[in-house]
This record gives C-alpha cells, sequence and structure tokens, in this order.
C-alpha cells in the first residue's frame, strides 16, 4: 500500500480549526491540539447554553409578570390560573412586554383574571 502523507488536507483542517479559535487566551489559540481540545469544549458550551438561555429568559418574563401582577393584588398564579378560566391565550413573552410598556393594559388584563376567578 502507497505511503499517504496528507500535507493540504492536514493543512486546511488545521487552520479551520486554528480560524474558528481566533480569541482564546493563550496556546488555545495558537496550536492544533489545545485549540482542537478547546474548540470542541465551547461547543458543548454553546450547545448547553442555548437550552439554558430560553430557560433563563421565560424565567426572567414570569418575575416580570409575577411583580406587575402583585402592583395589581394579584400574585403570577392566580393571575395565569384566572386568564386561563378567560380563555386568554397569551403568551409570557408577550404578557411581560405589556407588563413593562403598558401598565394599564396590563391592569385590564388583571381585572378580567380577578372576574374570572370569583
Amino acid at each position: 500500500m502507497t505511503r499517504v502523507k496528507r500535507g493540504t488536507v492536514k493543512k486546511r483542517r488545521h487552520k479551520k480549526v486554528l480560524k474558528e479559535a481566533r480569541g482564546y487566551r493563550s496556546s488555545s489559540s495558537r496550536t492544533f491540539k489545545s485549540a482542537k481540545q478547546q474548540m470542541m469544549k465551547s461547543m458543548s458550551y454553546s450547545y448547553r447554553d442555548r437550552k439554558n438561555n430560553k430557560r433563563n429568559f421565560r424565567r426572567l418574563w414570569i418575575t416580570r409578570i409575577n411583580a406587575a401582577a402583585r402592583l395589581n393584588g394579584l400574585s403570577y398564579n392566580e393571575f395565569i390560573n384566572g386568564l386561563k378560566k378567560a380563555d386568554v391565550d397569551i403568551n409570557r413573552k408577550m404578557l411581560s412586554e405589556v407588563a413593562v410598556s403598558d401598565p394599564d393594559a396590563f391592569r385590564q388584563l388583571t381585572d378580567l383574571a380577578r372576574e374570572k376567578l370569583s
């Protein structure tokens, strides 16, 4: 079997990894071995954190809704329960936007929720 030296293929692969690793600290951006290891670790972090980002934003929206609902005399779970009973289908992202930007509209929603609870 003939010998394969992989000159251009190896160089192309190394360049691709080192280009991806630009901005990493110390040898992680300069040597192929540590750059590849760091790149694999970074990719796993980014995959994990794309999932965590969604969780964090949902927590933020719920916190904002809870604060606005308490200003209007309801707890978060009472407010959401009342909206479900009133057949109001609005997601938490939009509810938090309404709570922050338009308190009067949010007050109307809390009144509607309170009405359906009693």
